[in-house]
């Protein structure tokens, strides 16, 4: 059989500029998969650059909380990669409990399964830098896995200069905001301070419009930074936007997250990034005992 008639699609469950991505089922085994299909322009490069190197991570990252690449097909035309299906998104998640919002005890299960995926590929010196609800996948069994890996990259020690225009803006990082390129894990841990927040609340926690505003509304809840709190932050040439904002409580901001929850996500939510907690360190957090 060829390869590229294993599967038969069913519908198709999303669409971006890499291509489509369409629920399908094995014709042999009847197992239910995704297929992540790129367009390939046969007269320009080939396969994408962010293709490739999503494929030669996922075949590195095998964890519970990571989803798994199955497959690969290639043609002339077309490249699918064949991923284990899973349910839905944390972000149609958190849309149909707005009424209601997400029970406690779910949000800190869904945090921590979050940590443990992002503890792993930090462990093998793997960023992320798209963490946000839409790429985190939510299985029948309340299982959730990191995904889409299309931006992700290996770091190394010591630091090179990476690309700033990563991470959509609501889960963007001040220091990245404000030029730094030479970002650690420390980008992947503000992310998932704003994811918790969200699952918390229903509500994205930073929702700016441009990265001005983003750097604005970060600046408002949390308070300026100081010399003391991030060494070198006033000789920023955006430092003179940024001074005089007092910080808010979180505990008033997310009312639904106990004491030790706010204390967690606080060591997220760290405007100067060597002050961010890592995801291991996170999981040992009183807040998960």
């Amino acid at each position: 059989m060829n390869p590229m008639n294993k599967y038969e699609r069913l519908e198709k469950i999303g669409e971006g500029t890499y291509g489509t991505v369409f629920k399908a089922k094995n014709r042999q085994t009847q197992e239910i998969v995704a297929l992540k299909r790129y367009r390939l322009d046969t007269e320009d490069e080939g396969i994408p650059s962010s293709a490739l190197r999503e494929i030669c991570l996922m075949k590195e990252l095998k964890h519970t909380n990571i989803v798994r690449l199955q497959d690969v097909l290639h043609s002339d035309r077309r490249l699918t990669l064949v991923f284990e299906y899973v349910d839905q998104d944390l972000y149609h998640y958190l849309e149909s409990h707005k009424n209601t919002g997400v029970n406690p005890n779910k949000v800190k299960r869904f945090m921590y399964q979050l940590l443990k995926g992002l503890a792993f590929c930090h462990a093998q010196n793997v960023l992320h830098r798209d963490l946000k609800p839409q790429n985190l996948l939510i299985n029948a069994n309340g299982e959730l896995k990191l995904g889409d890996f299309g931006l992700a990259r290996v770091f190394s020690v010591p630091l090179q200069c990476y690309s700033n225009e990563v991470v959509t803006l609501w889960y963007r990082p001040p220091d990245v905001l404000l030029g730094n390129k030479r970002y650690t894990t420390s980008i992947d841990v503000w992310s998932a301070g704003c994811i918790f927040a969200e699952m918390a609340t229903c509500s994205p926690l930073l929702p700016g419009i441009d990265e001005e505003d983003q750097l604005m509304k970060i600046f408002q809840l949390l308070g300026s930074p100081t010399e003391d709190t991030w060494p070198g932050i006033t000789r920023i040439p955006k430092y003179h936007m940024l001074a005089g904002l007092q910080a808010r409580p979180l505990n008033l901001v997310i009312p639904t997250l106990p004491e030790q929850g706010i204390d967690l996500l606080l060591r997220h939510l760290q405007a100067n990034p060597a002050r961010r907690i890592s995801a291991e360190e996170a999981l040992s957090h009183p807040y998960f005992t």
